[in-house]
């Protein structure tokens, strides 16, 4: 990669007080801003927004929107990091993410002041589709200058350690997400359903003029300073990116072997974790979001050490070892979850399983009205969130532990299957199983630290200060915008279809197994210590 006179840290040296308020005020920032992001999928998690913003009456499809309204928010990161991107490299890193906070603050308080389905029918998912696709482009904008900002006040060998508090504050914020929910909850008990909800989104508000306050307070990169001074800035940033020497390499193993795998390994154990308790396994809700945020807090240690950890060893290595226990444990850790989470219930599915059988047996969870006998009874289990196998035959019918089911109209079903053991209610688990799932939860976090805590460092390495910002935010939010933010679509979709509330993993190790072999071939190491005496 070439270089320029900007890559060395200019006259007017951060100072440790410096160091220590840009690491601050930027974290921070990025805890907020990834709060106001996440909070959307907080509340899908729990039922909430489909209710509130999308048609009535089928459940399955209401969740599918509700997730694809999320997955629409990352499918606008990559322009805005096109847009701030070109800004960062030619304006500066410092004034373009106070844009980016504040375009993101004000759409988040905005889905609070919708009105709901009921109220204004079909404008208000199309009003929330606009704010969501205002926040991609914040988002898309945000994560590259936070992350270059604090890269470049680093001194030489830090950079890792540093710049892992940015990749802390994305759990943080996801952490946050969770404990502003509850705490609403419980304030707002009596009229959670009705507006109290809307809460997490206007706390917004404060959170924003908490970041611009401490954002103001900063100077702009030396980097940049030293650039600009010189004459250095890239005329124009977006081409120069996929013109410079050598730039189109580096651009596709940042997409496909570090944002693509890492994202998908972080909303899997964070948003895949949450819904698989409060879906499938029938957690109480509360429970489910307690255990999950604790689960992710007591986690964040790991994006500091492997940060650090990448400043000793390179970058290059915990990453690929982070991938490779990921296509190791994912099943395991998930298998271990749900064995605890409701034993009883994981008891009854494995002592009677339901099986439905018939000619061309499928289901549409798009359709309102499934095509034929067949469909309407995965319809019925897949609403239950009861896993099912399907099996050919000339006619249809259903198998619960082996006894076939007569009558399969929705009451009977209900009789059938509390009769086998199915009990459908919420659950809160005892102690030790809590504790099981907590653990498993922080080696997930784990897998997730290895993959995420060097990258910040990573990807400011891999590309020229002239163009970082947008070299840098390009790729990365393709990567997390398409692979990570429709997660939690696709792999929903493949549990509605198979009826197995463990299939949409298959989808997390399929992109993990890409980025592997793309990391470990591709990707030249960016930082080689110093020998130690």
């Amino acid at each position: 990669m070439g270089t320029t006179a900007a890559d060395a840290v200019p006259e007017g040296e951060p100072t440790r007080h410096d160091v220590k308020l840009v690491i601050g005020a930027s974290s921070l920032g990025t805890i907020f801003e990834w709060y106001d992001f996440f909070i959307w999928g907080t509340l899908t998690a729990s039922g909430i927004l489909q209710a509130s913003f999308f048609p009535s009456g089928n459940d399955v499809l209401a969740t599918l929107l509700a997730w694809a309204t999320f997955a629409v928010g990352f499918a606008f990161r990559p322009l805005g990091a096109i847009l701030f991107g070109y800004l960062g490299d030619r304006m500066g890193r410092k004034y373009t993410f106070l844009v980016t906070i504040t375009l993101m603050g004000v759409a988040t308080a905005g889905i609070g002041l919708i009105p709901g389905y009921a109220a204004i029918g079909a404008l208000a998912p199309v009003l929330i589709i606009l704010l969501r696709i205002a926040q991609g482009l914040a988002l898309g904008g945000e994560y590259g200058g936070a992350a270059i900002y604090v890269a470049e006040h680093s001194p030489p060998g830090r950079a890792g350690f540093h710049t892992s508090f940015i990749q802390a504050s994305v759990a943080g914020g996801f952490v946050l997400s969770l404990a502003v929910v509850l705490i609403a909850r419980a304030l707002f008990a009596d009229v959670w359903l009705d507006w109290g909800w809307r809460v997490p989104f206007l706390f917004s508000i404060l959170l924003l003029a908490i970041s611009l306050w401490m954002r103001l307070k900063l100077s702009e990169s030396p980097v940049f300073r030293q650039m600009r001074a010189a004459g250095e800035t890239a005329a124009n940033p977006f081409v120069e990116s996929f013109t410079y020497p050598g730039n189109w390499k580096r651009l596709l193993v940042a997409l496909f072997g570090i944002a693509a795998g890492l994202t998908v390994i972080w909303y899997t154990a964070m948003f895949s974790v949450l819904s698989f308790l409060q879906g499938p396994m029938r957690v109480d809700a509360t429970t489910a979001q307690l255990v999950t945020g604790g689960g992710a807090l007591a986690g964040l240690f790991w994006f500091i050490l492997f940060g650090w950890f990448s400043d000793r060893v390179g970058r290059k290595r915990p990453i690929v070892i982070g991938y490779a226990l990921t296509l190791l444990l994912l099943f395991p850790l998930f298998w271990l979850i749900g064995s605890v989470a409701n034993p009883g219930l994981a008891a009854a599915a494995q002592r009677a399983p339901v099986v439905v059988s018939g000619p061309q047996c499928g289901y549409d969870p798009f359709a309102s009205v499934q095509a034929g006998e067949c469909g309407r009874l995965l319809d019925y289990f897949s609403k239950k969130g009861i896993a099912y196998t399907t099996a050919g035959a000339s006619d249809v019918d259903v198998t619960i532990g082996g006894r076939p089911i007569a009558d399969t109209r929705p009451e009977a079903l209900d009789t059938a299957l509390a009769a086998a053991g199915y009990d459908l209610s919420p659950v809160v688990p005892p102690v030790g199983n809590i504790l099981v799932i907590l653990a498993a939860i922080v080696a997930l976090s784990a897998l997730s630290g290895a993959t995420f805590g060097p990258v910040a460092a990573l990807l400011a390495e891999m590309f020229p200060p002239r163009i970082r910002y947008s070299s840098m935010s390009i790729p990365y939010h393709v990567g997390t915008g398409y692979f990570g933010g429709f997660l939690p679509f696709i792999s929903q979709y493949i549990v509605a279809t198979t009826g197995d509330p463990y299939a949409g993993l298959w989808y997390t190790m399929g992109v993990v197994a890409l980025a592997l072999i793309v990391t470990f071939f591709g990707l030249k190491e960016t930082h080689r210590p110093a020998a130690r005496a």
